[in-house]
C-alpha cells in the first residue's frame, strides 16, 4: 500500500477509535512494521503542524491518539453544553503526586505520607480516572494497589510516568510538612470555634 494511503488509513483508525491504540495493534492493522508506523506518524504530525490542523497525535506511554490541540479548546467550549469541570485541590493534588511517584502503591502508604485519611481523595482521583486500581499486594487483606492512568498522561501532557519530573525524598518529606499544618491549622480552628460557642 502506498504511503497517501497507509496515512489516510491510519488517521481514519485513530478518528474512528477516539481513545489511544497501542503502536503494535496499528502496525499490525496496516500490516507495516514499527520503524514504517512511526514514519507515518511523524508524517501526519507534521502535516498537522504546517497545515495549522485542529488535530494532533499524541503518544501515551507506546499508544498514539488523535486529540485536539489544546489552544483550540475555548472553541470546543463554546459548544458543548455542560463541559465537565474536575477542581484538583491542593489535597487532591498531593495524593496524586504520591501515587504518581510511588507507584504502585496501597491507600494505606498515601496515608502514611500525607498522615492523615485519604479515602476522600484517593476516591475523588478515581472519580477523575487519574488513578485506578492497577493490581493488589501480597499481602494479609490483599490491599488495593494504586497506579496513575493514561488519563494523568494526557491531563499532564506527558507521553509516559518516566517523563515525570525527578523528585527527592525531601519532596516528599515537605508533603509531609505541609499536610501536617494543614491538620493542626484546622484543628486550631474547630478548638476555637468550639470556645467561642462555650463563651456565648
Amino acid at each position: 500500500m502506498e504511503k497517501a494511503k497507509l496515512e489516510g488509513a491510519l488517521e481514519a483508525i485513530l478518528f474512528t477509535m477516539g481513545e489511544s491504540v497501542e503502536a503494535e495493534k496499528l502496525a499490525k492493522a496496516l500490516e507495516i512494521d514499527m520503524k514504517t508506523l512511526k514514519s507515518l506518524i511523524a508524517g501526519l504530525e507534521a502535516q498537522y503542524r504546517q497545515e495549522n490542523r485542529g488535530v494532533r497525535i499524541v503518544e501515551f506511554d507506546g499508544a498514539y491518539q488523535m486529540s485536539t490541540k489544546p489552544e483550540l479548546y475555548e472553541y470546543l467550549i463554546r459548544v458543548a453544553s455542560q463541559p465537565r469541570r474536575q477542581v484538583l485541590t491542593d489535597v487532591l493534588l498531593e495524593t496524586l503526586s504520591i501515587v504518581a511517584y510511588k507507584q504502585p502503591v496501597t491507600k494505606l502508604e498515601i496515608e502514611k505520607v500525607r498522615g492523615v485519611k485519604s479515602d476522600h481523595a484517593v476516591n475523588k482521583l478515581i472519580e477523575y480516572e487519574l488513578i485506578t486500581e492497577v493490581g493488589r499486594l501480597d499481602a494479609p487483606g490483599r490491599p488495593i494497589l494504586f497506579g496513575t492512568t493514561e488519563e494523568f498522561l494526557r491531563r499532564f501532557g506527558l507521553r509516559s510516568p518516566e517523563e515525570m519530573p525527578k523528585v527527592e525524598e525531601d519532596g516528599m518529606a515537605q508533603i509531609r510538612e505541609e499536610v501536617t499544618e494543614e491538620v493542626a491549622a484546622q484543628m486550631r480552628d474547630a478548638q476555637e470555634a468550639v470556645q467561642t460557642e462555650d463563651i456565648v
